[in-house]
């Protein structure tokens, strides 16, 4: 079974700077589009970002501009690399498949966007 370990939220300062990882435990970033989610206290999970296999790019409309996925088949990890963080930002952040029957999904990490 896949298991997916999100790490490097933390607590930050409306403007700075955080970079996301995922590692799975298997070459399943190979083979799949994957995805940054994100859910909030009292709000439904959302798609943040995605990454095709060939590494084209897709983002929510919230993010566009601040947000940037990345993919390293080698090291069957993603990345989700957030500048100028905003308070509505704070949320656990999750990564999975894009679309289709999704991998169980990991514990995420929190990322709090405070001043």
């Amino acid at each position: 079974q896949v298991q997916l370990v999100e790490s490097g939220g933390g607590l930050v300062q409306p403007g700075e700077s955080l970079r996301l990882s995922c590692a799975a435990s298997g070459s399943i970033f190979k083979i799949n589009e994957m995805a940054w989610y994100r859910q909030a206290p009292g709000k439904q999970r959302e798609l943040v970002a995605s990454i095709t296999v060939g590494g084209s790019t897709n983002y929510a409309d919230s993010v566009k501009g601040r947000f940037t996925i990345s993919r390293d088949g080698a090291k069957n990890s993603v990345y989700l690399q957030m500048n100028n963080l905003k308070p509505e930002d704070t949320a656990v952040y999750l990564c999975n498949r894009a679309s289709g029957v999704l991998f169980k999904w990991g514990q995420g990490t929190q990322v709090t966007v405070s001043s």
